[in-house]
């Protein structure tokens, strides 16, 4: 097992695809750092073309802050102990950057799904870090995505079947889902609540 490993994603809502990931990365290490991607797209907006979501506020609803506790909350829901983890910054399209909030000497696990995971393990290889690829799935084999999830929210259709019970709590006590509506043009209060 390994000392530290970091993992890292947008988590633009947290489904449980995230989880399955987070999970297969912490069975590896000690301490997992859990990297939070675009932690503020005005500072930290996509640098690359393949980066398809990290522009625009419509695929960014969340602040860091509330990415930060549900991904708390979340990771202790499935029995990870708090000093099992720490949730960082992981400002991806600055890899500059990378080394000064995410150690150096940790294993960078990933997962490959498209050619934008593929140029970040490029990139990772590249800033000399040992990064490990937890499984390569095409878009078939991928399951529920970040996108899917937003759009079912906004639609009011049936979402809290692909969070952790944690997530969708915290996403509707703070009427986060009413944000993601809004987001998409559909006005406060309409389609189904489930």
């Amino acid at each position: 097992m390994t000392e530290r490993g970091v993992i890292h994603g947008r988590f633009q809502v947290l489904h449980l695809k995230h989880m399955e990931y987070l999970l297969a990365a912490k069975m590896r290490c000690r301490l997992l750092y859990v990297g939070i991607t675009h932690p503020d797209i005005s500072a930290y907006p996509a640098t690359s073309p393949l980066d398809a979501h990290g522009t625009f506020q419509k695929d960014n609803p969340l602040t860091y802050i509330e990415r930060y506790e549900m991904l708390r909350d979340s990771l202790l829901e499935f029995g990870v102990k708090r000093e099992e983890f720490e949730i960082i910054p992981f400002p991806v399209s600055r890899p500059d950057m990378l080394k000064q909030y995410a150690p150096e000497d940790a294993v960078y696990y990933m997962s490959i799904c498209g050619e934008w995971d593929r140029e970040k393990y490029q990139t990772l290889n590249s800033l000399g870090l040992k990064t490990e690829v937890l499984w390569e799935r095409s878009a078939e084999e991928k399951g529920i995505t970040g996108t899917e999830l937003r759009a079912l929210i906004a639609k009011g259709g049936a979402w809290r079947q692909y969070m952790p019970k944690a997530a969708a709590e915290y996403l509707t006590e703070r009427g986060l889902d009413e944000r993601i509506k809004n987001l998409f043009g559909v006005p406060m209060g309409e389609g189904t609540h489930t």
